[in-house]
């Protein structure tokens, strides 16, 4: 019974949660369902949409997903995957890469990795 109580629980949740905003104001927002934990690296979805939609040579880019690995106790991140997207709502992307040999770096304050790292790692 308790089980069937938090099944309904997390499914009435939204999927996106906003953990903060980058220095120019962009939301950052996680997907709940993406969090990982295993062998002290935290994985997880994070999307970004643009308040101001960023100029590219083949259109504007209005949103970005990124697949992040961070390690905590070094306070540092890795980016798997990351998607740019023309309208995410029509899956109109703009590019997609997804990284050959991820690396750790440190997160720059203000950033999207940077607001992960101070959310997951809170």
């Amino acid at each position: 019974m308790r089980a069937l109580l938090l099944l309904s629980l997390l499914a009435a949740q939204p999927r996106w949660q906003e953990i903060g905003k980058t220095v120019v104001g962009n939301p950052v927002l996680l997907d709940r369902r993406t969090l990982a934990t295993k062998d002290g690296l935290t994985t997880a979805t994070l999307r970004v949409t643009f308040v101001k939609p960023v100029k590219s040579p083949r259109g504007e880019l209005t949103s970005s997903r990124t697949i992040v690995r961070v390690n905590c106790a070094k306070r540092e991140l890795a980016v798997l995957e990351n998607w740019y997207f023309h309208d995410e709502k029509a899956n109109r992307v703009y590019e997609h890469k997804k990284i050959a040999q991820p690396g750790f770096a440190k997160a720059f304050e203000g950033s999207m990795q940077g607001v992960a790292v101070g959310h997951l790692c809170s």
